[in-house]
């Protein structure tokens, strides 16, 4: 099956979405791990960190099909998220102001000006482990606080606690984070990737929370990655001590369109 597809990237994490609003193309992929994780590629295909399908959905504007890279289907992805709600409403399927489905529930999502903000599950417990906070912010995360998070080897370290089940069963994604004076420079192993990222949206999510645990205290969180910038903003119920009204802030941006072969 031919089709178009859309190139999109949120600070530098980057996903192919393909419309399939009347929920048939995703259906008639044969073999879709293997296609999916062959578009993904950087040499041999289109190259990305995700794949997206855009469907139908009866309880919000639309729904959010995720693919890690691998061709696995994901967990939620906040830069993923963002990015589908401005696809979204450049087609036409909902206004500045939406409401989207996602494997983790409902989201709402907002565009105002350049930026797309998205409304994230709410945050219930955390482990720790030492120096590090263990949390769930719709994708498992594995915080670490480093002093100098350039120099770190994202991948050999990332990957070693990436299967580390005592953490979390089935695996984790992990950030190593900086506290600077005023922000926060978070790098991510991303699990289903299985490589760096230059951001992940859900990491910043949980990079944010776990600083503010930490008591690195912000209205809002100011989040440097390799791939740009984005922002956090939450509040902390005293009496339940869970973290509500989550939101992640920043840009996504259309790269390329072209067209495919899902055959």
């Amino acid at each position: 099956m031919i089709t178009d597809f859309y190139k999109y990237h949120g600070s530098g994490n980057d996903f192919i979405i393909v419309d399939d609003f009347d929920n048939k193309i995703e259906k008639s992929v044969k073999n879709i791990q293997k296609h999916i994780n062959h578009l993904c590629n950087r040499r041999l295909g289109i190259g990305a960190d995700g794949l997206m399908f855009l469907q139908n959905s009866k309880t919000a504007d639309f729904k959010m099909k995720f693919y890690n890279s691998d061709g696995k289907v994901g967990t939620m992805c906040g830069n993923g998220g963002r990015c589908i709600a401005a696809f979204a409403y450049m087609k036409g399927y909902a206004e500045k102001t939406m409401k989207f489905e996602a494997i983790d529930g409902i989201h709402n999502a907002e565009i105002i000006n350049d930026e797309v903000n998205l409304k994230m599950s709410d945050i219930e417990g955390y482990k720790r482990f030492g120096n590090s906070i263990f949390l769930d912010t719709g994708s498992p995360h594995y915080v670490q606080f480093v002093k100098d998070a350039a120099s770190i080897d994202v991948i050999r370290k990332g990957r070693k606690i990436r299967h580390d089940d005592n953490i979390n069963p089935g695996g984790t994604n992990v950030n190593f984070v900086e506290i600077q004076k005023d922000a926060l420079f978070v790098r991510t192993f991303e699990r289903g990737v299985e490589d760096e990222t230059l951001s992940c949206g859900t990491g910043v999510v949980a990079s944010a929370v776990a600083s503010f645990i930490r008591g690195f205290i912000k209205p809002e969180y100011k989040i440097k990655t390799l791939g740009g910038n984005l922002k956090v903003k939450f509040t902390s119920n005293a009496e339940t001590g869970q973290i509500e009204d989550v939101w992640l802030k920043g840009p996504a941006v259309l790269v390329f369109k072209g067209m495919l072969d899902l055959a």
